[in-house]
């Protein structure tokens, strides 16, 4: 069975995917659970420790506040409140937190910072898994034990106002609720006073417990524009105003109730330097929470300055204030300066019950729990109360008492602090079945493309695929039947849950089939020499005398970048390692352009004509044509005529080309500093982004429309460029219609908008080029000059996604996309052609520039930098899949705009051959091989310090490069079938 190479390749991608999909399963696992659900109602609360005959405290305590008001910034950061622009912009909360009754704390959120992982860690006290990042776009609701739950189960009455990602946590908990979409992150003041219009009326009312406020408008602008804008201040101001609102009306209940009310603000994750969130920077991971109430009145002198705690330390302490059950899955601590002013009775048995609840988390979780240092403080802990209470029941007042007592409080303090750490580090249990399995898929697929390099590659792209061979089919059913038998035998004997065995018996048997059949092609290939080895000695085929330097830098550079993923410091700086591959590449290649120019190299001119014309376009016997054989292949004789000659006049330019790619990217270095150790470094960007320089952005961004539309148009038919240049105009129309930049003719803009009918405008005409490619493309299977209109169709194709670049590239980062399209071009022209590089080398180098200018734009391997706002370009409300693809494109457009090419550049020819199937082939390794590489390397890297916070990031990244690299190889492969459709 034979099958053309770009098509192999694609089915491979499609297969990867399945399996990275299945190892990212069991790699973000779910936490750590208790074994009695939430549908369990909560069993009798632990009495007080055992006091001889005496009774004791065995009900639940009663509440501490008569009214809970949670009020919750989206994205607010620790120094937006403790530093200066607390005191400028939020006076009235500075000064309940310097003077005022009020509890500070700086609480550390654990990556993912995305928000709603947060909210889940703040009302069920637990860690949820680095998975919920993806869950975040679709948050289904929560089935753990919570604050909430408990607090509708005691009769509390629950209102809330805000971002909608509550209302599907929580479908059913509250009496009265108003959702806002989080994810229309262009809306920073409509969000908001969507929740405010309630508050006038909600605060006179006195018909609910517990009120949850949950303000977007901080995080949108910090995405939009970054924590440094003027509107940033203008938005803490308005939520200084509100807090202060909430509190004076809170206050005026406090006089008709016995109780005191709590009022909490707080954020469910920080914001990076450059505006975004999700991993775990100090800006990021570090929220402002302060209690206040009139239970915490401080005396003159008592200074309070904010403690470090735990995100999931809210939970208990507000569990204990409303007076409801600890949830069962929290792993955080009571912060006990909200207990300090009870009796010290009532805060032993605060504390007792908060160790009681991770004392039995810990012994359903960990089979060693008895040698756990916080199980043995806890024994000791409850063995002391027990002789306190023994104490207190008989002599109520003495010094002996008072300081048995601050020992034990002291003791499970202790207790608490090491028991949650303990809790901590067991919160996540890897499924390794799945990941064994799914890298086994992985592997597998590796494996086949390398074993194919040989066919695959060669002149007739086609792979010998051995499926129906008896040998192989008996093969197959032996391995499927052993890997059935160990599947049962892992399902039936496995202690903890497991995803893959949880699958239909269908599914899983699907993939043990997938599994054998790629294993059994894998041991046909690697026989297959040992049988042709007599046939290859007799007839030898074509070998490559010696490696360009090209190729051989090609191949050690895509191997040690793979090889360079195994440390945390090259993950958090990969932008330093494709720097440094195409700088080389650049050099290297002014190396060989000066080697043919002036040394004319050690290969004589090949025989075919002139570049621009390519080989002889008429069919020929396979060996009657060496000399196109030679040039598919990449192997001697590629130079062409055109530079033999002493003063060819491409010369100087061929020579100046790989200098000028060079230094544009360093110039293009300078723009957005990325990384760990670059992103908090003020970049050029940052510089044209601020305020001050709005002038000097808008003519750069200007400037940039017009050579994009210098460089797109040459190629394009009329009407596409028109389309092209009323589309670019509709991009620099929609930036100043969000204030981004400015008109000549006025340089205020006052009315700033949302852009949405200027974004429409643009997607009409990106749409329309799209149309005229497709429409080209499907003329060309039917004309007489097919090979024309399919170039024409294929670039028309390519526009489309230029302007949709451009809509959606902040302005600061239209250089880079002109430059991208400029090297391609100075490239395409000088250097590839020229030189008559094959379409491997031509594949391998454009991957290259793709991966740079990914980082070009600003990304990293660090979530923070994904540019939400991107996904809502043009949308009025939210609307999930455009909104996910928009920004999946925004994030991966380097890579997709240099496939784009590539494919423009192997077509353009009509002697192009199989060279987009090798192409395909070619691309799908050359992304293989690092993602593959890299599960081997995190598997064993799993209990690494850096796993969450470094590791699991680049995981989700290289899982979605995958994707989009599945996504191209299939569009690779569709225009290989229509190329070559006789």
């Amino acid at each position: 069975m034979r099958v053309g190479s770009g098509t192999f390749a694609a089915c491979c991608i499609a297969v990867e995917v399945l399996g990275v999909a299945l190892f990212l399963r069991g790699f973000f696992p779910a936490p750590v659970r208790s074994s009695s659900g939430t549908e369990h109602p909560a069993g009798p609360p632990a009495p007080e420790p055992a006091a001889g005959a005496n009774s004791n405290w065995t009900k639940l305590p009663p509440p501490l506040f008569s009214k809970v008001v949670i009020m919750l910034i989206d994205a607010l950061r620790d120094d937006f409140v403790f530093e200066s622009k607390g005191v400028k912009f939020m006076p009235y909360t500075t000064y309940l937190v310097e003077k005022g009754a009020s509890h500070s704390f700086v609480a550390e959120a654990k990556p993912p910072t995305v928000t709603m992982p947060r909210i889940k860690a703040l009302m069920t006290g637990s860690l949820p898994g680095f998975v919920d990042v993806i869950r975040n776009l679709n948050s289904p609701s929560v089935r753990e034990d919570n604050v909430l739950t408990q607090a509708k189960a005691a009769g509390k009455r629950i209102l809330f106002y805000g971002d909608d990602t509550w209302v599907k946590l929580f479908p059913k908990h509250f009496v009265e609720y108003d959702g806002t979409t989080s994810f229309f992150v262009s809306d920073y003041t409509e969000v908001d006073d969507n929740v405010t219009r309630h508050l006038d009326t909600v605060l006179q009312r006195g018909d609910w417990d517990v009120l949850i406020l949950h303000y977007l408008g901080l995080d949108h602008i910090g995405h939009v524009s970054g924590p440094g804008s003027p509107l940033v201040g203008r938005k803490l101001r308005e939520m200084d105003g509100i807090l202060m609102k909430t509190h004076a009306a809170l206050l005026a209940q406090e006089k008709t109730t016995l109780l005191p009310t709590l009022l909490v603000l707080c954020g469910d994750h920080g914001m990076s330097e450059t505006g975004g969130h999700g991993g775990s920077s100090t800006a990021e991971v570090n929220t402002a929470l302060v209690l206040i109430s009139s239970a915490f009145e401080r005396k003159p002198g008592d200074v309070r300055r904010p403690a470090y705690v735990q995100q999931t330390d809210l939970a208990p302490t507000l569990a204990v204030g409303l007076g409801v059950p600890i949830p069962k899955h929290s792993v955080g601590r009571l912060l006990f300066p909200v207990v300090q002013g009870t009796a010290l009775r009532e805060q032993l048995r605060f504390l007792h019950l908060n160790t009681v609840q991770l004392s039995k988390l810990l012994q359903e979780n960990v089979p060693s729990y008895e040698k756990e240092p916080g199980f043995e403080q806890f024994k000791m802990s409850e063995r002391l109360h027990g002789s306190w209470i023994r104490l207190y029941l008989e002599e109520n007042n003495s010094e002996v008492l008072f300081n048995l007592g601050i020992k034990v409080r002291r003791q499970y303090l202790d207790a608490l602090r090491t028991l949650s750490l303990s809790l901590s580090k067991q919160v996540m249990q890897y499924d390794i079945y799945s990941m064994v399995v799914g890298t086994v898929v992985v592997l597998e697929v590796l494996t086949l493309l390398l074993l194919s390099v040989p066919q695959a590659l060669g002149s007739k792209a086609e792979l010998d695929m051995p499926l129906l061979s008896p040998v192989s089919s008996l093969l197959f059913y032996l391995l499927l039947l052993i890997l059935l038998a160990a599947h049962v035998t892992v399902c039936t004997s496995a202690e903890s849950s497991c995803y893959f065995c949880s699958l239909p018996w269908l599914a899983a048997g699907g993939v043990m089939a997938l599994i054998s059949a790629m294993l059994s092609v894998v041991l046909a290939a690697l026989t297959k020499p040992f049988v042709d080895s007599q046939h290859l000695r007799t007839n030898p085929g074509p070998s490559k005398s010696r490696w360009s330097d090209v190729e051989l830098l090609t191949l050690l550079g895509t191997m040690g970048h793979a090889v360079s993923l195994g440390a945390s410091s090259f993950v958090e700086e990969e932008h330093q390692t494709w720097y440094f591959l195409v700088n080389t590449l650049c050099l290297a290649l002014c190396h060989e352009a000066y080697s043919t120019c002036f040394l004319g190299g050690d290969r004589e001119p090949q025989c075919c004509q002139h570049m621009e014309r390519g080989c002889d376009n008429t069919p020929s016997v396979q060996g009657e044509n060496p000399g196109c054989d030679m040039l598919e292949l990449g192997q001697a004789h590629r130079r062409p005529t055109s530079l033999d000659g002493p003063w060819g006049r491409d010369r100087w330019l061929v020579l100046a080309s790989p200098w000028l790619t060079l230094a544009c990217c360093r110039l293009l270095r300078m723009l957005n500093p990325t990384g760990v150790q670059g992103a908090h470094r003020p970049g050029l960007g940052h510089w044209l982004a601020s305020p001050d320089h709005k002038a000097a952005l808008s003519v750069l961004a200007a400037l940039s429309l017009l050579g994009i539309f210098a460089l797109v148009q040459s190629r394009c038919s009329r009407a596409s460029k028109v389309a092209m240049g009323l589309g670019l105009l509709g991009v620099y129309c929609y930036r100043v219609a969000t204030g981004s930049v400015l008109f000549p003719w006025r340089q205020d803009n006052k009315d700033i908008s949302r852009g949405i009918v200027e974004a429409r405008f643009v997607y009409v005409f990106v749409l329309g080029i799209l149309f005229m490619g497709t429409k080209d493309l499907l003329k060309s299977q039917v004309t007489a000059a097919a090979f024309k209109v399919r170039t024409r169709g294929l670039w028309e194709m390519h526009s489309g996604f230029i302007l949709l670049a451009a809509l959606l590239s902040r302005p600061h980062n239209l250089p880079v996309l002109v430059s991208c399209l400029a090297i391609q071009a100075v490239m395409a022209k000088f250097i590839w052609k020229p030189l008559r590089h094959d379409a491997t080398e031509v594949t391998v180098m454009h991957y290259w520039f793709g991966q740079a200018f990914f980082y070009f734009q600003g990304n990293s391997n660090n979530i923070a930098t994904v540019d939400v706002s991107a996904g809502f370009v043009g949308l009025d409300t939210y609307v999930a899949i455009p909104a996910a693809l928009l920004t999946l494109f925004a994030t991966y457009m380097g890579p997709v705009l240099w496939a784009s090419h590539l494919l423009n550049f192997l077509s353009s020819e009509a002697s192009s051959g199989s060279a987009l199937s090798r192409a395909c082939f070619c691309y799908a390794l050359v992304c293989s091989l690092p993602a593959s590489a890299y599960i081997v390397l995190v598997t064993s890297l799993r209990y690494h310090l850096f796993i969450w916070s470094v590791f699991s990031p680049k995981l989700l990244y290289e899982g979605t490069h995958l994707l989009v690299t599945a996504a191209i190889c299939v569009l690779f492969t569709a225009m290989d079938q229509t190329h070559t459709k006789p």
